[in-house]
């Protein structure tokens, strides 16, 4: 059974935060999905992990090319899964249903915390998961580092 994860952003960025949390992924051997809401918003994203850092090569692609099924890391606004990915990335309010958080080993949630709006859909996806009894983390970076504050 897996876990979900959120992550409540304050000081870094998603574009800051989300290859940090790809890169430990991959490094756990997972292969990753990022969903999110607004195609546009994804290719900004995808632009973004293509511009890394150059010792810090981040392999991925976006949903709809000729090879979805082998990419390490799959940008997609779809709710389908087709890289066989065992961790879910959601962003930007994207939707993450309890039976995914059994299924896979990782879901994380990423959400802007500067958004009041944002905040508001993280704290109705919470209960909504650990209502249906998914197990839940939820991390803050409000200190300066990444501190676990409440689970379930």
């Amino acid at each position: 059974m897996g876990q979900a994860l959120f992550y409540h952003l304050t000081r870094q960025p998603l574009e800051a935060t989300l290859p940090m949390l790809l890169e430990k992924s991959l490094q756990r051997g997972w292969r990753v999905v990022v969903r999110g809401t607004d195609p546009g918003r994804l290719d900004w994203l995808d632009q973004k992990l293509w511009l890394g850092p150059e010792d810090g090569f981040l392999p991925h692609g976006m949903a709809g090319g000729p090879h979805d099924a082998r990419q390490p890391v799959l940008l997609t606004a779809a709710e389908d899964i087709p890289n066989a990915a065992a961790c879910l990335m959601a962003v930007d309010g994207a939707a993450v249903g309890a039976e995914e958080v059994a299924a896979l080993d990782r879901v994380c949630i990423l959400f802007d915390g500067h958004d009041p709006a944002a905040v508001q859909h993280a704290r109705g996806q919470w209960k909504a998961l650990t209502g249906a009894g998914a197990a839940a983390q939820y991390w803050s970076e409000e200190s300066g580092r990444w501190e676990m504050k409440a689970e379930s």
